[in-house]
């Protein structure tokens, strides 16, 4: 059985840019290069938390009982699930990716999905500054709003995209 590297390919294109940026200006090519290697230390955490998550699921969840929680019958189980995923959340968005798409592929619904991008706009670590800067009322309000309209983006996906959820 042959392995294929698909990915090398791409990575010798880029450091071959790379290079050849080098010999244009090497100063904005190492601070170019140390800009990529502190995004990629940035996210290799998140990438590491998404592959744990990711292999936890596969091995300690059966597809029938996610399902269940995120599938077609998970009702309201499933809304505040997604909501409260988003909601605590961290790190770049493509960094969930692989875990929604493996999710997605145990039955999990793309409006769920939808639900837990948008709620993701609640970002718990800076609830306090808001708290200081525009009171406790506004921020409860606004975080209650934002929830609301990810539960109806995710109706909305779920809705539109009806045949979505059975083709992929």
């Amino acid at each position: 059985m042959k392995i294929k590297f698909q990915g090398l390919r791409f990575m010798g294109g880029v450091a071959a840019i790379y290079a050849l940026l080098y010999l244009y200006d090497a100063h904005k090519t190492e601070a170019a290069l140390h800009k990529s290697a502190v995004v990629f230390l940035e996210i290799l955490a998140i990438f590491s938390v998404v592959v744990f998550l990711s292999a936890a699921i596969n091995y300690y969840v059966r597809p029938r009982e996610l399902a269940r929680h995120l599938g077609e019958e998970s009702g309201l189980r499933g809304w505040l699930i997604a909501l409260a995923a988003g909601v605590v959340s961290h790190g770049p968005m493509y960094a969930w990716y692989p875990m929604l798409k493996d999710l997605h592929a145990h039955g999990m619904r793309y409006g769920l999905m939808a639900a837990f991008f948008y709620a993701r706009a609640i970002k718990v670590p800076l609830l306090p500054i808001m708290v200081s800067y525009f009171g406790l009322a506004f921020t409860v309000l606004l975080s209650f709003y934002i929830l609301v309209a990810a539960w109806i983006q995710g109706w909305l996906v779920d809705r539109l995209c009806a045949d979505c959820n059975e083709k992929n």
